[in-house]
C-alpha cells in the first residue's frame, strides 16, 4: 500500500479558494488512480473527484463540479484538488486515495480505492 500525504488545508473565508496536495511517501504516483474524499464531522464520507494515471479521465460530484478542479503532475509525484467559490458546506477533513490503475477509469467510490492518506482541514468561515 502507498503512504499518502494531503496538505493544503486551512481556514477560508466564503468564496475563497485552496488548493490541496497529495503526495505518496518514497512511492510514484504514476500508476495510480487517485481520488479525493471528504467527511464533515457528523456525516459520511463524500466522493469529491478523481482522477486516472495519465490524466485522460476525471470525474466530479455533482456538488463541487465547476468549482473543483483535479490535476496532477507525475514529474512532481502530486495530485492537486483545486477548490473555488468554497462555501461553509465545503468544510471537512480531505483525504487523497490510491489504487493502481492498469486498465479502465477511476471509480468515484471509497470501496474502490485501497490506500488512504490521514487527511487534511478544510474549514470555511468568515
Amino acid at each position: 500500500q502507498l503512504q499518502l500525504v494531503e496538505s493544503g488545508g486551512g481556514l477560508v473565508q466564503p468564496g475563497g479558494s485552496l488548493r490541496l496536495s497529495c503526495v505518496a511517501a518514497g512511492r510514484t504516483l504514476a500508476n495510480y488512480a487517485i481520488g479525493w474524499f471528504r467527511q464533515a464531522p457528523g456525516k459520511e464520507r463524500e466522493a469529491v473527484s478523481c482522477i486516472n494515471n495519465r490524466d485522460e479521465y476525471t470525474n466530479y460530484a455533482d456538488s463541487v463540479k465547476g468549482r473543483f478542479t483535479i490535476s496532477r503532475d507525475n514529474t512532481k509525484n502530486t495530485v492537486y484538488l483545486e477548490m473555488n467559490s468554497l462555501n461553509p458546506e465545503d468544510a471537512a477533513v480531505y483525504s487523497c486515495a490510491a489504487r493502481m490503475l492498469t486498465i479502465g477509469n477511476c471509480v468515484l467510490s471509497s470501496g474502490w480505492f485501497n490506500s488512504w492518506g490521514q487527511g487534511t482541514q478544510v474549514t470555511v468561515s468568515s
